[in-house]
Formats: structure tokens, C-alpha cells, sequence
């Protein structure tokens, strides 16, 4: 990797799981001792257009989409970035049973349908084997429906009469219409009884249509382990949270991104494990609670020792 070099260009860096995983992603670069830079933006497309224009012209080794960017809405610049002779992979985007775009070389690819699978039990055993479920979306975010199909296919197998109900809500509208769309639904059913907001962020657009509709009753679980989330498992606004060490998913892509340029076998996944959060445990990350604290550091040693940088 002595003379290989990354340009990651994220979907957003305002959004904190982005500046946390491209923080991993740089320390495992500086572990190793290659040139990795972050594209700092604010999720505009002309700015990733720029982005992928300077790793051009700068003459990197390999342009990185990360945290949910979908290399299809530069599909023509990234095109030109391989004509050009650099590499192209994702981070951070694609669910495991999702193709990845033809111009992508490999993708560190996340088991967003096993998270779907732990929130569909966990709302099956708190309603007592009969939940009645809102499911929370955002089919403009690309492995939200592979997600959202799962956690209906397990609902289904659990008990073939349970009731869901879905609520698609572009990202950008999250914060004026998760909660009304809430409300609507808890009005239009009044037995739903559980929630399962599929990005925890979108917890927070949940909890006052809750209170405005008297529902304390109805519980919620969601996924990501952000941080201010976690810290409603722990006073009990939020029951479950599927948590992800960034730090570890940072590590692996790096891992990944370095395999595609030495010419070695890519992981399909970046393999990292899932944490649950409840009430028993949230204090392990963290009061107030943050993205590393909670799931140890292992990985740092693992992945050294596997790059040959320690015994």
C-alpha cells in the first residue's frame, strides 16, 4: 500500500454516523501508513461530483462512496474515475443479498436483513406472540427494502395472522412527516402495538406522536446504535436498539478497499456483529452514551495482526 491512496466521499458528513466512520476508517489507514482522505460535504451532489473530479485529477489509487451514498447517482462520473484507471467500491450501503452497480469493484455490503430479523423476534416475544406492527421506512435509502421485506418474512413465519402496516418516508421528510404519519396510523388502528422505526434517528420523530396520542403502551425498537438513542434505551424511551462498532466497520472497509488494490480476495460482508441494547446493558455505552464504548476493541488487534503490523 506504500504507494496506494483512498478517497472516501461520504453521503453527508452533517450526520454523525458519518463523521464516526470515516474517523475509523482514517485510523486504519494511518495504521497501515497509506494516504486516505475524506471528502468533507454536506450532501449535495454537486459537491460529489467535485470530489470524484479532484480524486481524478489528484491521481488516487481508489474513490470510496461511503455511508449510504449510492454510487448510481454518479454513475457517469464514476464511470469516467475508472476509465481514468482508479478503483471504485462502496462502504457501508449495499444489504447482502443486493448486486452491486457493474462499475463497482468490490463493496464492504452490511446484514441488514439479519438486523431485520432480531427486530421482527423482538417484537413478536414483547407483545406476547402478537404484535401488531408499524414499520417505519425509507425506500429512497437503497437497502431499506431488502431490510423492511425481512422484518414482514419473519413476522409472517412467527404468526401468519399478525398485522403490519408500513409508513415510507422519504429522509429528507423525516422531520415533518414521521411524526404526523405516526399519529395517522395509531389513529387509524388503535391496536398497533409496537413500532420498528428502521433507522434509529427516526426515533425521535416517533416519541411525540407517542405522547400526543396517549399510546404509552407501544413499545419501539430500532437499528444503528446512535448514540443519542441508546441514551433513550437507557431511561427507557426506546426498549432495543441493534447497535454497530463503526470503529470495527471502519477497520474492515479499509480492509476491503486495501484488498482491491493488491489484487486479493474481497469479504461479500464487512462481517461486523450486531450488539442488542436494552435497558440491561445500555449503560455500557456510554452516560452520556457514544459511537465506541460498549463493544470492546478487539478489532484494532485482529485486524494488525492480520495486515502483518504486529505478532
Amino acid at each position: 500500500m506504500a504507494d496506494k491512496s483512498v478517497f472516501s466521499i461520504p453521503v453527508n458528513m452533517a450526520i454523525p454516523f458519518n463523521v464516526e466512520l470515516q474517523k475509523a476508517m482514517r485510523r486504519a489507514a494511518e495504521d497501515v501508513g497509506f494516504t486516505y482522505t475524506t471528502w468533507e460535504n454536506q450532501g449535495a451532489s454537486d459537491s460529489w461530483i467535485q470530489g470524484v473530479n479532484q480524486a481524478i485529477a489528484q491521481d488516487y489509487s481508489l474513490i470510496d462512496v461511503a455511508g449510504g451514498l449510492n454510487p448510481e447517482m454518479l454513475a457517469p462520473q464514476l464511470r469516467e474515475a475508472k476509465a481514468a484507471g482508479l478503483a471504485v467500491t462502496t462502504t457501508h450501503l449495499y444489504d447482502e443479498s443486493q448486486e452491486q452497480a457493474d462499475f463497482v469493484d468490490a463493496s464492504a455490503k452490511v446484514d441488514y436483513r439479519r438486523a431485520g430479523e432480531i427486530l421482527a423476534a423482538w417484537a413478536f416475544v414483547e407483545t406476547a406472540g402478537k404484535p401488531n406492527v408499524l414499520i417505519i421506512g425509507s425506500d429512497d435509502v437503497l437497502p431499506s427494502i431488502p431490510f423492511v421485506e425481512q422484518i414482514k418474512e419473519s413476522l409472517g413465519e412467527y404468526c401468519p395472522d399478525c398485522k403490519t402496516r408500513y409508513l415510507n418516508v422519504p429522509v429528507n421528510e423525516w422531520a415533518t412527516r414521521i411524526q404526523s404519519g405516526t399519529q395517522s396510523a395509531l389513529l387509524a388502528d388503535q391496536g398497533i402495538n409496537y413500532i420498528l422505526p428502521i433507522y434509529d434517528s427516526m426515533t425521535q420523530f416517533v416519541t411525540p406522536a407517542l405522547r400526543i396520542a396517549g399510546a404509552s403502551n407501544v413499545g419501539m425498537a430500532s437499528y444503528n446504535g446512535t448514540p443519542f438513542v441508546l441514551d433513550m434505551v437507557r431511561d427507557g424511551t426506546v426498549q432495543m436498539d441493534v447497535g454497530e462498532s463503526l470503529g470495527w466497520a471502519g477497520y474492515a472497509a479499509v480492509d476491503a478497499q486495501m484488498r482491491v488494490l493488491c489484487g486479493l480476495e474481497v469479504p461479500e460482508s464487512l462481517g461486523i456483529p450486531l450488539l442488542i441494547f436494552d435497558a440491561s446493558n445500555a449503560e455500557t455505552a456510554g452516560v452520556p452514551a457514544d459511537f465506541d464504548s460498549g463493544y470492546g476493541d478487539g478489532h484494532i488487534s485482529g485486524f494488525r495482526k492480520l495486515w502483518g503490523l504486529e505478532g
